[in-house]
């Protein structure tokens, strides 16, 4: 009995920090070793939330409810006085990117005249199809309803993330434009979308512990792949195991485990642009925990 009560005055004692990140196979291959509790973090509990990417964007801006938490890039403009980015655990694409799709082929100048379904107008996706499209129609749809909406012909084109950009060819669409290899003609740079923010209040001693760990579950994840794939594919969305093993490849990769100076060139130009197209309202300086 004494011993299960230092267990629990153990666990109680422990400073809870609260990881958020969205419900998708690679972000959950990422932090397979903490979220099942594979890794030892001594005096730290971690306490994992899912939400979609849009709503962890709304929630970092207002709320602010999570000490770290997955962000869209273009999100992260908006949060950089209360959040600092972590120096892994970033979506990075060399030469591949969000897609748009349609029903059927046309143009990619000729986007400005159609009505396009995004995910949120937070993500980076959105803000990359501003830059190489200024002015379209839109609509905010879920990221997961966009294919099926865009099929049924509710709207022109859709706005593709996540896993989505693998299996549109399902469903009979066309790919109209890849806006990760748009990007990397244009700046010779991979096109980031989205990294982990952790808030700059824990001060920087917990900071890097906080960081140490999450990295450490990257690298864990990565050696230990064939079991992280296996809990990832609960959130794969009924996709085959292949498939959802080319999507984890695709975003987990080395630019997760520790950003690039190209990665980091592509994050900053790439909010830097935002600035000086009008799609963002303040100039950010990118910064990193530690």
């Amino acid at each position: 009995m004494a011993a299960g009560l230092n267990k629990l005055d153990q666990i109680m004692t422990k400073r809870e920090i609260k990881v958020a990140h969205s419900p998708d196979s690679d972000d959950a291959f990422m932090f397979y070793g903490l979220a099942t509790d594979k890794l030892d973090t001594g005096e730290l509990q971690f306490t994992h939330v899912l939400k979609d990417i849009q709503s962890l964007n709304q929630i970092a801006m207002t709320t602010r409810e999570y000490d770290v938490t997955a962000v869209s890039f273009h999100a992260y403009a908006y949060i950089a006085d209360h959040y600092t980015l972590l120096p892994h655990g970033a979506s990075i694409g060399d030469g591949y990117g969000p897609i748009v799709v349609a029903r059927e082929p046309f143009p990619a100048d000729e986007l400005k005249h159609k009505r396009i379904a995004v995910p949120g107008t937070l993500t980076s996706a959105y803000l990359t199809l501003r830059l190489h499209t200024p002015e379209f129609d839109y609509a905010v749809v879920p990221f997961d309803e966009i294919i099926d909406e865009v099929a049924a012909g509710n709207y022109d084109a859709g706005l593709l993330i996540h896993e989505g950009q693998l299996t549109f060819h399902e469903q009979g669409l066309d790919k109209i434009v890849d806006l990760g290899a748009w990007w990397k003609k244009e700046t010779g740079l991979p096109l980031p979308m989205g990294g982990n923010a952790i808030k700059r209040d824990l001060g920087m001693e917990l900071q890097r512990e906080v960081s140490s760990w999450l990295h450490r579950s990257i690298q864990f994840s990565m050696e230990n792949r064939e079991d992280a794939l296996r809990y990832a594919m609960q959130f794969a969305r009924e996709m085959p195991v292949e498939t959802a093993d080319r999507f984890v490849a695709m975003w987990v990769n080395k630019s997760t485990l520790g950003y690039t100076e190209r990665d980091k060139q592509g994050v900053q130009l790439l909010l830097d642009e935002g600035y000086r197209k009008g799609v963002i309202p303040r100039q950010v300086k990118v910064e990193f925990a530690g």
